[in-house]
């Protein structure tokens, strides 16, 4: 799907992209918090910007690699083929350094609801925010 800088962002600001999320993508701005970054991330992988993906991501995460292309590659198959519904923040932990969000983000893959719940960890490192790791949550807990 292509994405125009017009569209409603897809992180449920409901915000035009390009007000939005975009400047982030485009490293315009960088979030300046947790809880951006983590809208900023989901849009980045419903626009198909592998890229930001992979610059957002910290190097102690289990899917870091310098093997660029073919994380490139799995970045953009998984975006390609999921349509990205929407996204709910249930809790937002705010620190200097470390934060948590946990979210529920509604994912659809040849109409096979792929949605999950996670609490994401962030690491701010060197001023910017970037994504460490999550754990899945069931429905119902925290």
């Amino acid at each position: 799907m292509k994405f125009s800088p017009n569209d409603t962002c897809p992180c449920g600001s409901l915000k035009k992209y390009k007000k939005c999320c975009k400047p982030f993508h485009d490293k315009i701005s960088f979030p300046k918090n947790a809880l951006e970054l983590m809208k900023s991330r989901f849009s980045a992988f419903a626009v198909c910007n592998s890229e930001y993906i992979i610059f957002t991501t910290h190097e102690n995460n289990p899917d870091f690699t310098l093997e660029l292309k073919s994380w490139n590659n799995d970045i953009l198959n998984f975006s390609k083929n999921t349509k990205f519904e929407k996204l709910e923040i249930l809790e937002f932990i705010d620190g200097e350094v470390e934060s948590f969000v946990t979210f529920k983000a509604t994912l659809f893959q040849d109409k096979n609801d792929i949605s999950f719940i996670e609490k994401s960890r962030f690491l701010k490192t060197e001023g910017i925010w970037k994504y460490v790791d999550g754990q899945f949550i069931e429905e119902g807990q925290k």
